[in-house]
């Protein structure tokens, strides 16, 4: 884990400063086999942003996010954590938004819909959340959790404040339905086993996450319980990692 985010450490560019925007990604977990398997998408090599990489869906959240319709409930420590991390302007409803946008990602990018039937009425112009109500299917909060988050340093042309989630594969509610979306980046979309991971492009960032999953995996199979998540970012032109 350290080794990699020695690698991380290197100059940060000449972009002005920016303030990093709220993301989110989701990381789809399959463990019905004898090798756990992850959902990844490839980026397209035509991209000037870590051309031909995998990397899990996920993108920034957006207004809809706030709104659209849901179901569950937030882990209570995972919405504790959430909303501590943003300072003053944390509130319960822009927790569930990092949450929201994740899963809303996910169908925008591998056409697969995060949660289980029910019905809502909701005046929300995204096409991503009208597939969720055309198709009866409620977005469920309960089905994920957080387990790490990351900042991008400065100096580069686009930063995020992204939070990486977690979701088992049994909450897909149309786990037949996966597609690749080249008009939101990614050429191709494949589950990949644990044991495959090698042989396949990842930016340094996402091994150290999945380096840090494996570790949360050991200690909290089930991901139930209320542990520290660990937290990368930028201090004093190096990247350092701390939980919370």
């Amino acid at each position: 884990m350290l080794e990699k985010l020695a690698e991380l450490n290197k100059p940060y560019g000449p972009a002005p400063y920016r303030r990093p925007r709220d993301a989110a990604t989701l990381i789809l977990l399959d463990q019905s086999g004898t090798v756990p398997r992850l959902l990844m998408g490839r980026r397209s090599e035509q991209l000037a942003f870590m051309p031909g990489m995998y990397v899990f869906p996920g993108g920034r959240t957006e207004r809809s996010d706030l709104t659209a319709p849901r179901t569950g409930v937030l882990h209570r420590g995972d919405a504790e954590r959430l909303i501590r991390g943003m300072g003053r302007t944390g509130t319960p409803r822009r927790a569930e938004a990092l949450i929201m946008s994740a899963i809303r990602e996910t169908q925008e990018e591998t056409g697969l819909l995060i949660g289980k039937a029910g019905a809502a009425q909701s005046s929300t112009r995204s096409p991503a959340w009208r597939t969720f109500l055309d198709r009866g299917i409620l977005p469920t909060l309960s089905a994920i959790r957080f387990v790490a988050r990351a900042i991008t340093p400065p100096g580069r042309v686009r930063r995020f404040d992204t939070r990486f989630f977690v979701a088992d594969a049994g909450h897909v509610a149309n786990p037949d339905e996966l597609i690749a979306n080249p008009a939101e980046e990614l050429d191709e979309v494949r589950w990949v086993g644990l044991d495959a991971l090698e042989s396949i492009r990842m930016p340094t960032i996402t091994e150290a996450i999945l380096d840090l999953l494996a570790e949360r995996l050991r200690e909290d199979p089930a991901l139930d319980r209320a542990l520290p998540v660990p937290f990368i970012r930028a201090e004093n032109r190096r990247y350092v990692l701390t939980r919370d």
